[in-house]
């Protein structure tokens, strides 16, 4: 086979084509064919009809093999040409020891030797076998451990793939982390701000206050001051005149020291009245809005049991006899809150406790309350619920809400102006969920009790009491 190699291809030509090694006293048959003298030899050995040549099959006569001297001298040169670069190739196909070529491969020792090596000592009682034939032998042994290897990459692949795809998963987890983390603080920031202007504010009217009346009564003493250095004055003048000048009216003088009575300034405390109280805490910078919710009857689905406050929801035993108005929900187990609102920020909390099933949230006020209901925000819900033991923000698809302390309390945070609704899990302090979008018309607070399956689900939600220094009552 001709090779783009020249080296390869003169190796070629000087190798014998039935023992593929170089020729040795090369013949050249009468078809133009040349072989080792001995090759030949042994291949025609015992025939007794008309010999052929191995390489075309012409038949040629035994006498007519002629020696081959320039292929010989061709030998020889190919052999020296391989050994030369070989040695310029880092000396891979040369003994290092004897300079010959490596054409053996020493079984015990592993590695490749030449025929002089062979003979020697270190290798005399070793099993050798000619290199070409080990290199065939241990290359079916490296394709057979191709298989596996394959098999193992395989793995390793599919594995590389699972292990980029969680990467990919936890760099989007992180990311949406990230940008929650990014959002409640800009949205604390915002609400530290404002705290702050009416901190600042407050304060500046109490020093404007309390500077106005310690400056009233600076100017009542300065008044009382002046009047006793001008009395004082008088009389140091009137010890030094003459008797006569000095006893004249001086009955009227005593008298008007003797009627001098300092009048004391009004008390003004010094103390700040008001408690400037800086939290970090989001909840506590969200209780400037906490507002009073009740519940709306007329809302209610007629298996809802409602307390006497209209602070507690739970699931009934039985369907009530109620109106069936348009304003209630059925067959959804729904009740709103009595007071809808319009723009501002509004914040109230709803104890939860132990309950395995709840809803809570806003809605829109204009959303329809007969029959089966989609609590998405295209349907104008914005809700969050526990449900089978997950708990999940109502968007299409549902979001997983990754919950690692079980919330007792849950806390509703709505920003109209920036549309916003926002989860808080009040028992550890963290980040529920935060819908995003733009609210049009009035929304009503939203609560789902969740129905009473096998009597686990008997507990109410409770809507948390409001301090009476909050927000105060939820209106427009």
């Amino acid at each position: 086979m001709a090779t783009d190699n020249p080296v390869e291809s003169l190796q070629e030509e000087a190798t014998c084509p039935i023992c593929l090694e170089y020729f040795t006293e090369p013949v050249t048959l009468e078809c133009g064919h040349n072989f080792c003298r001995a090759c030949i030899a042994q291949c025609w050995e015992g025939s007794d009809t008309d010999i052929s040549c191995p390489q075309c099959r012409e038949t040629v006569q035994q006498r007519n093999l002629r020696p081959n001297r320039r292929l010989a001298n061709v030998v020889e040169i190919a052999k020296r040409l391989s050994l030369q670069t070989a040695k310029g190739t880092g000396g891979d196909g040369v003994c290092g020891e004897h300079q010959e070529t490596l054409k053996l491969f020493c079984e015990e020792d592993q590695t490749s030797v030449c025929v002089v090596c062979h003979l020697s000592r270190a290798h005399r009682d070793h099993r050798v076998v000619p290199i070409k034939e080990a290199a065939e032998e241990y290359k079916v042994k490296l394709q057979g451990a191709l298989s596996p290897l394959r098999k193992e990459l395989e793995e390793a692949l599919a594995l590389m793939s699972e292990e980029k795809e969680k990467t990919t998963e936890w760099q989007r987890t992180v990311k949406n982390k990230r940008e929650m983390i990014a959002g409640e603080f800009n949205k604390l920031h915002t609400l530290l701000r404002e705290e702050e202007q009416l901190l600042l504010q407050s304060l500046e009217e109490e020093e404007r206050e309390t500077l106005q009346r310690l400056r009233e009564n600076v100017t009542k003493l300065s008044q009382q001051s002046s009047s006793l250095q001008q009395l004082i004055t008088e009389i140091e003048e009137k010890c030094q005149q003459p008797v006569v000048k000095l006893l004249k009216d001086v009955k009227s003088t005593l008298s008007r020291s003797e009627n001098v009575k300092l009048q004391e300034p009004e008390a003004v405390s010094t103390d700040l009245k008001n408690v400037y109280k800086i939290s970090l805490d989001m909840r506590e910078a969200l209780k400037r809005f906490e507002v009073d919710v009740t519940l709306d009857p007329d809302t209610a689905n007629p298996r809802l049991l409602l307390s006497e406050d209209r602070k507690r929801v739970s699931w009934g035993d039985r369907c009530q006899d109620l109106p069936d108005n348009p304003q209630r929900f059925d067959p959804c187990a729904s009740v709103l809150g009595a007071e809808g609102f319009v723009g501002r920020r509004r914040y109230w909390e709803v104890e939860v406790g132990d309950k395995p099933e709840w809803d809570l949230g806003v809605c829109r006020e204009s959303v329809n309350r007969k029959g089966l209901v989609t609590l998405t925000p295209e349907d104008g819900y914005w809700i969050v619920w526990l449900w089978n033991g997950e708990y999940k923000a109502c968007t299409y698809p549902k979001t997983p809400l990754p919950v690692s302390v079980r919330p007792r309390r849950v806390g509703i945070f709505v920003d109209y102006e920036a549309g916003e609704v926002s989860f808080y899990n009040v028992t550890d302090k963290s980040h529920f969920f935060t819908f995003t979008g733009t609210f049009s018309g009035k929304l009503r607070p939203f609560f789902c009790p969740g129905v009473n399956t096998g009597g686990t689900n008997s507990a109410p939600l409770i809507i948390c009491p409001v301090p009476a220094q909050a927000g105060g009552n939820l209106c427009p």
